[in-house]
C-alpha cells in the first residue's frame, strides 16, 4: 500500500451504517518537493444545472444522483428492507464523491490559483431548490479543493460573491445594473 515511506501516527476502527467494519490509519506525509505554481489562475461559480462552472470553460455537469435512485430507494423503504435502502444512499453518495473528487483534482493540478464563490447551501435548502442543492455536494468540493490544493501547494481562496454582477473586477467601483 505504500505505507512503508509515511510515518504512522494513530488509527482506529469503524463501523458504517451496515454493520461493515474498517480501520482508519493516519500517516504522515514526507514533505514535497517545491514545485513551481502553474500559471493559470481560475474561478469557480456553483450552480444547479451545472455543479461547478469554471471561468476557463470547464464545468462539471449535475449528476442528479439522488433522482437516479429514487424509484428504487422508494421501494425499497416502502417494503421495509433497510439494508437496501441503506446501500442505495451509499451508492448515491460514492457516485457524487467521486465526481467531485475527479474534478477538483483535475483543477489542482492544472491550476495555480483557485477563487472559489461562498454560496450557502445551507440558505438554499430552505427553498424549493433542496434536493437539487444537497445533491450536487458545494460543501464537499469547496472543501476537497481547499485540502487537495494545500497539498498541492496551490492557492485556493473563498471569494464573498455579493455584488459581482455591480462591482468592476479592475478597479472596485460599483458601477453597473442597480435594481430591476
Amino acid at each position: 500500500y505504500g505505507l512503508e515511506k509515511r510515518e504512522l501516527r494513530s488509527g482506529n476502527f469503524s463501523q458504517n451504517a451496515l454493520g461493515e467494519w474498517f480501520i482508519n490509519i493516519v500517516v504522515r506525509e514526507p514533505e514535497p518537493a517545491a514545485q513551481e505554481l502553474p500559471p493559470k489562475a481560475v474561478g469557480i461559480d456553483l450552480g444547479l444545472r451545472t455543479i461547478a462552472t469554471v471561468s476557463d470553460g470547464q464545468s462539471l455537469p449535475a449528476g442528479r444522483w439522488t433522482r437516479e435512485y429514487a424509484d428504487r430507494l422508494a421501494q425499497s423503504q416502502r417494503r421495509g428492507h433497510q439494508k437496501q435502502a441503506k446501500r442505495l444512499h451509499r451508492k448515491a453518495a460514492n457516485c457524487r464523491k467521486d465526481a467531485l473528487h475527479k474534478f477538483s483534482r483535475k483543477l489542482v493540478n492544472e491550476c495555480g490559483a483557485i477563487y472559489i464563490g461562498d454560496v450557502s447551501s445551507g440558505k438554499l435548502v430552505k427553498t424549493k431548490m433542496a434536493k437539487s442543492v444537497l445533491d450536487s455536494g458545494w460543501g464537499m468540493l469547496r472543501t476537497m479543493l481547499q485540502y487537495k490544493g494545500h497539498q498541492a501547494g496551490r492557492i485556493v481562496e473563498e471569494v464573498n460573491e455579493a455584488f459581482t454582477t455591480r462591482v468592476c473586477s479592475n478597479c472596485g467601483q460599483e458601477t453597473g445594473p442597480k435594481g430591476l
